[in-house]
């Protein structure tokens, strides 16, 4: 007589109905927490058994799975996986996250214009939407925060019929920024979904909240109860960040930081403009409000034998202990001026937004004097405070990041300003020269030759 298999008996986990194995769900579908102890769960799934599609089951569960009662190795799987979604992270952007770029406007991304300011981004629908209306009139009204250099008001929207009459929208809301969002890029790329939403960026943007819009009103005034209470975007943590760069003394001699200069002043510089991508090539571009700047490029090859010398040995070595990166080239061999004359400055901008560009590791600014005032260099995404570097003194900085050179009220202020990469990136650079317009083309020198 054959024995009876005995079943195991399961541990009594309280549930209100029993579902299909984890294995069997290939989708849990959307987790929701209400509380310490509980969960909602709405589980959608596939169970496929014997290789054929046999049901779609939709199941509500509600289970107290936070108690600690059970260990985990006595738990189904897809229990152990909803103990641990209680510290999960969805789709949407939440506090703490990088924002992602937004590649619109003239300088590239829409937000560097705007330093040292908290980022308010509502994403409104509609102006035909009640809801979508009113936050556009709250931001408006609100707009001390814009006048006072706290925020910086962005509204976004993907409706065609907005975007038809974006000149009369614009009008209305002086103080707000728009953003049009036709492919709804923005939209996917925060998590945006639908229903209103506002999105608070810091200086360095990151989240630092995210409302959902409310049909009372609340959300909006939760957006500027924080705005009014929290620091200056530059002290958001209650100090001011140092940012990650390099102050290395002693670079250039101060007779050859004379002989730059003296070189420059002899043979004059041009006005330089920065690059902007016109049908898929990078052009120079001239905006005087922007950027007020000439450059001499150094054709005497000893003296450039010399100074990429000195950058191979007093640079590069802190560059790989600092940031565990190998320098080996080195591009332009420059002097820059700003002239108080002109009124000589660089607007916040980064070194690597274009493809011509994009191969740039690393930003060095040598200064060759000290009798000028303003032509501070400053990193607005972590502080706002500016600083003049002694003479024959690098600052070496990200080509990634923000900064902004300051105008120059009193001299001239000649600085040294070449850019540094590995060979990795003088891939990149060759593969990218076909986006670059002939006259902006240059060489750059494998560094361990030097």
């Amino acid at each position: 007589m054959r024995a009876r298999r005995r079943r195991s008996r399961r541990p009594n986990v309280p549930t209100t109905i029993s579902i299909f194995d984890y294995r069997s769900a290939s989708d849990l579908g959307l987790i929701f927490e209400r509380n310490n102890t509980s969960f909602c769960i709405l589980c959608i799934g596939i169970a496929i058994l014997r290789r054929r599609l046999v049901c779609l089951k939709i199941a509500l569960v509600t289970t107290q799975l936070t108690d600690n009662k059970l260990p985990n190795h006595e738990l189904r799987p897809w229990m152990v996986l909803l103990r641990s979604q209680k510290f999960g992270l969805n789709n949407c952007t939440q506090r703490g996250d990088v924002a992602p770029y937004v590649n619109q406007g003239r300088h590239r991304f829409a937000f560097d214009a705007f330093p040292n300011r908290y980022i308010v981004l509502g994403f409104y629908g509609s102006t035909a939407d009640p809801l979508g209306e009113a936050a556009l009139r709250a931001l408006h009204q609100n707009r001390h925060f814009v006048d006072d250099g706290k925020a910086c008001f962005f509204g976004i929207t993907s409706d065609a019929q907005d975007m038809s009459q974006r000149h009369v929208i614009e009008q209305r809301f002086s103080s707000i920024r728009f953003l049009w969002d036709a492919e709804k890029a923005m939209q996917r790329a925060y998590g945006a979904g639908f229903g209103g939403l506002w999105i608070i960026l810091n200086a360095m943007l990151r989240v630092v909240e995210v409302i959902r819009f409310r049909e009372d009103g609340s959300d909006r005034r939760q957006l500027f109860k924080l705005l009014d209470e929290v620091q200056p975007a530059s002290r958001y943590l209650g100090l001011e960040l140092p940012a990650p760069i390099l102050v290395l003394s002693d670079v250039f001699e101060p007779d050859l930081c004379r002989h730059l200069v003296d070189l420059f002043d002899q043979n004059g510089g041009t006005e330089s403009g920065f690059m902007q991508e016109i049908d898929r090539t990078a052009v120079e571009c001239f905006d005087f409000s922007w950027k007020r700047r000439k450059d001499l490029q150094i054709t005497d090859v000893g003296l450039i034998q010399n100074l990429r010398m000195r950058i191979a040995r007093r640079i590069v070595p802190e560059i790989k202990k600092a940031y565990q990166f190998q320098v080996t080239r080195i591009e332009r061999d420059l002097v820059a001026c700003y002239e108080a004359e002109s009124r000589g400055h660089f607007g916040p901008h980064r070194d690597d937004t274009v493809r011509a560009t994009m191969h740039r590791k690393f930003a060095v600014s040598i200064n060759l004097n000290d009798e000028f005032d303003g032509g501070e260099i400053s990193f607005p995404e972590y502080s706002a405070r500016g600083f003049k570097a002694p003479v024959g003194t690098a600052v070496v900085f990200s080509a990634s990041i923000l900064h902004n050179v300051s105008k120059v009220t009193r001299g001239r202020r000649y600085a040294f300003l070449p850019f540094l990469f590995d060979e990795a990136a003088e891939k990149v650079r060759q593969a990218n020269l076909q986006y670059l317009s002939p006259p902006l083309a240059v060489s750059t020198v494998d560094t361990r030759r030097q």
